[in-house]
């Protein structure tokens, strides 16, 4: 059995055309367009996989935070500039064949620490998802997200509960 390991997905080496997912338009974006994303700097893809098979993937792109948009709390201890750095975790999403063997939580906390660690070189306050139904908001719920004010199911964390997480 070969070994799992989360790596950026490269066209000619991962296998995409058996990739299935519950969420339709996440295994469409992942056989169809996620090279293209790569290839125009769009988005950074990572996949968790086993060989060329996939297992689960990402994607990792630079987003901007309105700064009104965030709950008054949270607004108050940041600066006060009308737009903030963060990171938009685009897209999660694991294979059905693996249900069950917590590849999702694998997933994610690999994309948190990659956000954390990119934060060295390029400024971020937070960690965006937009959940696709209520199943995923859910799953960002139990690892700390919160919901925007006016947006349900868009959710941020802040990178200081991302050092929390990673703290020793």
């Amino acid at each position: 059995m070969a070994t799992r390991v989360i790596e950026p997905f490269q066209k000619q080496h991962h296998s995409r055309e058996n990739f299935s997912c519950e969420v339709e338009s996440l295994q469409q974006y992942f056989r169809t367009q996620a090279s293209q994303d790569v290839r125009k700097k769009v988005a950074a893809v990572f996949v968790l996989a086993e060989g060329a098979a996939v297992l689960g993937y990402y994607t990792l792109s630079s987003y901007a935070i309105d700064t009104g948009d965030l709950p008054p709390d949270v607004a108050r201890r940041l600066p006060g500039y009308p737009k903030l750095p963060a990171i938009l975790i685009g897209r999660l999403a694991r294979d059905q064949k693996y249900r069950g063997q917590r590849i999702g939580e694998t997933l994610l906390m690999d994309a948190l620490h990659r956000c954390l660690e990119n934060t060295a070189t390029a400024g971020a306050i937070a960690v965006v998802v937009e959940a696709e139904n209520e199943k995923a908001r859910n799953f960002y719920l139990e690892y700390g997200f919160v919901a925007f004010p006016d947006h349900r199911n868009k959710l941020f964390i802040t990178m200081q509960s991302v050092k929390a997480m990673f703290a020793p």
